[in-house]
């Protein structure tokens, strides 16, 4: 009796290790005596025992984050930027045989190459223009991990700290943008107006009646008020007509 168990323990003991399951975002890179055999999974898997040696490798996307890099641009401010990275292994077996370690060997790709494009940009660019260094650094980074297996498939810068000097001088230029701005329009208001007015007194100069019209039309504005006194001039002119009925 105890000879089949044993037995069993031992063929339990020998599936558990011959049996693999892997899921279906993971593969398995089996090495057979030493060399590269092939890539199984997802699925049951069958493996030897002492001759083969599996090396479970995930196909999910990674985020990987790059950490806050000191950078001077190229219109010489110092600055300090991160990123974060977006990578997936499409070839297990060139992430486990041409690289010793594809996470840290992406990791210090992404920064060295973080520095390189951000130093090669000027400040402007780097915040107005920032997909278009998003885009440069997945082209770089993409290509230094190609041999590797990996595809990345984003990277986007994150934060950009300036010195506070730097804040200071932006948000002074800032204001004055806004003064600037706000005497053009002003100006301009001014200009119109006069304009208007320009043509408003050439119609009544050529109907002197005209101006009798706005001084009455004045006179009820005032009037319309709450005070107690109103002094306001007369033009002789507005009296003509009463003399002309006058001497007729």
């Amino acid at each position: 009796m105890l000879t089949y168990i044993y037995v069993a323990i031992f063929l339990i003991i020998v599936l558990f290790l011959v049996i693999k399951i892997v899921t279906e975002y993971e593969r398995l890179v089996v090495f057979r005596l030493g060399k590269f055999y092939k890539v199984k999974g997802p699925g049951l898997v069958i493996i030897i025992p002492g001759i083969d040696r599996p090396v479970k490798v995930g196909l999910r996307t990674v985020t990987l984050d790059v950490p806050p890099q000191d950078v001077i641009t190229k219109d010489n401010v110092s600055i300090s930027v991160n990123a974060v990275v977006y990578f997936r292994i499409i070839h297990p077996e060139k992430a486990i045989i041409e690289v010793e370690d594809f996470m840290f060997a992406t990791s210090q790709i992404s920064q060295t190459t973080l520095r390189s494009v951000v130093g090669q940009s000027e400040l402007d660019d780097l915040l107005a223009q920032r997909d278009k260094i998003n885009a440069r650094l997945q082209e770089i980074i993409d290509l230094s991990t190609d041999p590797w297996g990996i595809k990345v498939s984003n990277v986007e810068v994150k934060d950009v700290v300036l010195p506070q000097e730097m804040k200071r001088a932006m948000a002074m230029q800032a204001e004055a943008d806004r003064e600037r701005r706000a005497k053009i329009i002003k100006a301009d208001g001014e200009l119109q107006a006069s304009q208007k007015l320009l043509e408003a007194a050439r119609v009544m100069s050529q109907e002197k009646i005209t101006i009798q019209l706005r001084y009455l039309q004045t006179l009820i504005e005032i009037s319309s008020e709450n005070a107690t006194t109103v002094v306001f001039p007369l033009p002789m002119d507005l009296f003509d007509a009463f003399r002309k009925n006058k001497d007729k």
